[in-house]
């Protein structure tokens, strides 16, 4: 057999499909089972099996969104939602942070913290809304302390266990290259953890998310929540779908820029490099 022979390409093989076609197919795939729910909607609404005035058709919820926001009232209350959750998750965020750090490097800040925060992480953080208004009153600030609250646990949780759970041989290669105890944090354990907090922001986020709907009840003047209360005052469904419909795009928006952030920051993980090969190739 000739060397032309064996250096002939196979054409056997199928061609791999291109990137973008197959991107373009993976994006159908995800707005294709909420397009179909949407329309099964509207057509029940037409067809009277659903009742207008308890569930709105999707057409005269669209209908309300386009008055709100032509009227100008629907952004100011978002710009307010927007910013309370902003201010609270930071918040909860760095205080979670600070507690993981200070359990999860030390083992008498364990000792000293952990007990404590274990038993406030059992109570529901939503619970304490009377106590949050007899101390803070009844503006802003009970709102951003609960988002605070309610976020600072997961990032807590997460991040200790991301620590503790990292792998024993990052100290070894510590102390054989001989780096101090701050340089074996900042350079092998936090990037080691540094998953595990991703994980908590994720979960942080919808829990900040969640406790804006309920904090935004409490005597607000601005906000989705005073929007979604005006509209329960004058049984007006459609903008109350309208305010839960926001809340849910905003949640989905927040979590997908955490997972775009996770995928840029954890590309050398295997497992990283792996979802992205099968994402390409399905």
């Amino acid at each position: 057999m000739s060397a032309t022979t064996l250096a002939a390409p196979d054409t056997t093989r199928p061609a791999a499909r291109p990137a973008n076609h197959t991107r373009f197919f993976s994006r159908v795939r995800r707005v294709a089972a909420p397009l179909v729910l949407l329309a099964a909607w509207q057509a029940a609404s037409a067809g009277g099996l659903i009742s207008a005035r308890l569930m709105p058709p999707p057409s005269a919820i669209a209908a309300s969104f386009w008055h709100l926001t032509v009227t100008n009232q629907l952004l100011p209350s978002l710009l307010v939602s927007l910013a309370r959750v902003t201010v609270g998750l930071l918040a909860g965020v760095a205080a979670g942070t600070a507690l993981g750090l200070a359990t999860g490097l030390s083992r008498l800040g364990e000792d000293l913290l952990d007990p404590t925060l274990q038993m406030l992480r059992t109570l529901p953080h939503l619970a304490l809304i009377p106590l949050m208004i007899l101390w803070f009153g009844i503006g802003e600030v009970p709102k951003i302390v609960l988002i605070a609250l309610g976020s600072a646990f997961p990032i807590y949780l997460n991040l200790y266990a991301a620590i503790r759970g990292a792998d024993r041989k990052l100290f070894e290669v510590a102390a054989t290259i001989g780096l101090s105890f701050p340089e074996t944090v900042a350079h092998l354990i936090l990037p080691a953890a540094l998953p595990g907090f991703l994980v908590g922001l994720r979960q942080a986020l919808g829990v900040a998310w969640i406790t804006l709907v309920v904090a935004e009840q409490i005597n607000a003047s601005a906000g989705i929540g005073y929007l979604i209360m005006n509209a329960r005052e004058f049984l007006e469904t459609d903008v109350i779908f309208v305010g839960l419909g926001l809340y849910a795009i905003l949640g989905l928006a927040t979590d997908y820029a955490v997972r775009v952030l996770e995928a840029r920051l954890l590309a050398w993980r295997p497992s990283t490099l792996g979802a992205l090969t099968f994402r390409n190739t399905a």
